[in-house]
């Protein structure tokens, strides 16, 4: 699932190749992909494209004042073109799901097509007014690059650490992927209780949280939207790593596997040597 920081790299990809240019249409090829009605995609030929920002997980392309909001979900993703194919999009033909055409006066049709892998189907477009019109982004919490974020207000909850860092009610922007690599640097247990943190354990967190999102964000930057994903899967300590070798101790990388989806953890550098049990509401191994 692209997170934070590869959503951040492909918004400054897109905001390098798009603004200034003037949208041509946009094409759709799933009934599912677009969440709304008013404004209609019609109104969006002729305007031109004035920025493009990020919110949490969300890209927003501005047209004039019109958003074209995208969020990918876990599967999801932007491939750009520097000459679109002249063929229109056929419904549900392939993985494709939209596609916008832009022109930037210097030759012929570019753009990027929103594709989504798999067979279930999160990916979302709205054309909206403004970003707060989208429900998810309406509702994020804070995002934890910015200079007035503090994470220790938000410990005082009752609920697995692992899952407080995921709940983008409570922070913006951080998946699976970076949550593992997080409590990974922290040295704390997935499982852990967020207002059962010790000072020190808090201490460590936030310098993990800031640390690892950061090295990501500063990876990402200048890459080509086609290279993110392979270069955000080659940065992974633990994440995506079961049964490879911990890069800090050289234990085993171990994994919790849910109905879709998996956690990764190093039992030596976060739980004290004791395995997880494969189930997130079990705390040890016997």
């Amino acid at each position: 699932m692209p997170e934070m920081p590869e959503v951040n790299g492909l918004i400054e990809y897109l905001r390098a190749e798009t603004v200034g240019s003037v949208v041509v249409g946009v094409e759709l090829a799933s009934f599912s992909v677009l969440k709304t009605f008013d404004p209609p995609v019609t109104a969006l030929p002729g305007l031109t494209v004035t920025d493009v920002t990020r919110h949490g997980k969300f890209i927003d392309i501005d047209v004039d004042g019109i958003h074209i909001v995208i969020h990918l979900a876990k599967a999801g993703w932007l491939r750009w073109s520097d000459k679109l194919p002249e063929t229109k999009l056929k419904l549900g033909a392939s993985n494709i799901a939209a596609r916008v055409r832009l022109d930037r006066g210097d030759g012929p049709t570019v753009g990027f097509d929103v594709t989504e892998a798999g067979t279930r189907k999160g990916l979302a477009m709205y054309v909206v007014r403004s970003p707060d019109e989208v429900p998810g982004i309406a509702a994020l919490g804070p995002d934890p690059l910015e200079p007035e974020f503090e994470l220790r207000p938000l410990l005082g909850r009752k609920m697995q650490v692992k899952r407080l860092l995921r709940d983008q009610k409570i922070i913006a922007g951080i998946g699976n992927a970076y949550s593992d690599e997080i409590l990974h640097a922290a040295k704390l247990s997935p499982f852990a209780i967020a207002d059962s943190l010790s000072e020190d354990e808090i201490v460590r967190l936030e310098a993990a949280v800031h640390d690892i999102l950061s090295e990501a964000l500063e990876e990402a930057r200048g890459k080509p939207a086609a290279e993110l994903k392979d270069d955000k899967r080659a940065r992974m300590r633990v994440h995506g790593r079961t049964g490879e070798k911990c890069p800090v101790c050289g234990d085993t990388v171990r994994e919790v596997s849910y109905a879709t989806s998996s956690l990764q953890y190093c039992a030596t550098c976060q739980t004290g040597g004791k395995p997880l049990k494969d189930r997130s509401t079990s705390k040890f191994l016997k």
